[in-house]
């Protein structure tokens, strides 16, 4: 081996504790260490930066490293490289001598070669007399080899960081949406709870993330929006175990009241007797005779709105709960408001809301401001001068006639 004395730098470059160091550990090389150099250098690549070298840095070492015969280092074999600075620097993709002299220094820092200089400084190897190599002067790269294990586990590890990494995204990512899509639909369905200040806080907890954030980062946002869902998820099954005993005890009752029918009959006869007579303007009963409300399929509305299906629940709209749940997404997507939404809710409906908004995705391209059209309609809707069923045919006719 080459490498069992310190040398020191030819001409003004000093000596440091990094350079010795290096040489030091090159010499204490146990043996039968060896390593596929290539395998080598690609860990070497995956732990540059806590090698702190750079990619410029990474190309001489991989010029350096095409200068060995075999493509594996090991203890039993000479490590030290003699290439002129021509040859490096082709090598190299063409760096400039004064670009390879301070990657190399780099290098040297970084503890992964060791300068083993020639008296007069030149790189040559000199030879027995059956053509073997006695002595070599130029770059050692036994300190490489010598850290092998070091960097190896420093590459194992950022592997499997990189791995959390993209499983911790991918989960704040379905959180995301798991967040966005309940409070949606909890505000679409007027579930009574504390919307805001959860959306608010799911923001926050979104906004604060960096482009680049770290696998610390990541996962810290991760359990705060782990938190938030369960929150939700919770108020929701409350709302619902409500409702179910309220519909329970619903049923009891006219169980009870349909098992007496006098009784039944007198409390409706009451209810008859103590309500006042609706009042029907003329012009309102003749137009309703004249245009009679027909309800309107889903999937009519499916076939006049195609577009609205992609943002159902798995991409696919089975039923008006589905419907439902799409428009949230749509809605938000053309920048129409809540209070918007909700005022045609309370106007038209939910289902008829719901299909006005499929409309509007389907028309959206001549459509200046979604939100404003919808609340013209909703301001119709309350004068009783608007259903969506006009607005569904149009779109029905249009496809027909490929319009």
């Amino acid at each position: 081996m080459d490498t069992t004395y310190v040398t020191t730098p030819v001409g003004r470059r000093p000596m440091t504790l990094a350079m010795m160091l290096a040489q030091r550990k090159a010499s204490a090389l146990p043996k039968g260490e060896r390593r596929n150099k290539w395998k080598l250098f690609r860990s070497v690549c995956e732990a540059r930066r806590e090698l702190e070298v750079t990619d410029r840095a990474l190309t001489v070492l991989d010029a350096l490293l095409t200068f060995l015969p075999e493509d594996e280092m090991s203890t039993g074999t000479s490590l030290v490289v003699f290439p002129s600075n021509v040859q490096l620097s082709i090598r190299a993709r063409g760096m400039t001598p004064a670009t390879l002299r301070r990657h190399l220094a780099m290098l040297v820092d970084a503890g992964l070669i060791a300068r083993k200089d020639s008296p007069n400084g030149k790189r040559y190897a000199r030879r027995g007399r059956g053509g073997e190599i006695d002595e070599a002067f130029g770059f050692n790269l036994a300190p490489l080899l010598a850290r092998a294990e070091e960097i190896e586990r420093l590459a194992a590890r950022i592997q499997l960081d990189r791995e959390r990494l993209r499983i911790a995204k991918e989960r704040v990512s379905i959180c995301r949406r798991d967040i966005a899509k309940l409070i949606s639909a909890a505000e679409l369905e007027d579930v009574a709870g504390e919307w805001a200040p959860l959306y608010v806080q799911f923001r926050s907890v979104i906004d604060s993330l960096p482009r680049q954030a770290t696998l610390m980062q990541v996962e810290t946002a991760l359990r705060q929006l782990e938190d938030i869902r369960t929150a939700i998820v919770n108020q929701l099954e409350n709302h619902v175990k409500a409702k179910d005993l309220r519909a329970n005890e619903s049923q009891s009752e006219r169980h009870i009241q349909d098992s007496d029918p006098e009784s039944h009959f007198e409390i409706e006869r009451s209810r008859n007797h103590d309500r006042p007579a609706p009042t029907v303007n003329v012009e309102d009963r003749k137009s309703a005779e004249d245009n009679p409300v027909r309800p309107l399929s889903l999937a009519a509305v499916l076939q006049a709105c195609p577009q609205v299906g992609a943002y159902g629940p798995g991409g696919t709209i089975r039923n008006w709960s589905d419907l439902a749940s799409a428009s949230s997404i749509v809605r938000t997507m053309l920048g129409i408001s809540n209070s918007a939404f909700h005022d045609a809710v309370a106007a038209m409906g939910a289902e008829s809301a719901s299909i006005v908004t499929a409309c509007i995705l389907e028309n959206a391209e001549r459509i200046t401001s979604p939100g404003g059209y919808l609340r013209s309609l909703t301001l119709k809707a309350r004068h009783h001068s608007f259903t969506p069923a006009p607005m569904l045919h149009a779109l029905l006719r249009s496809r027909d006639t490929g319009g």
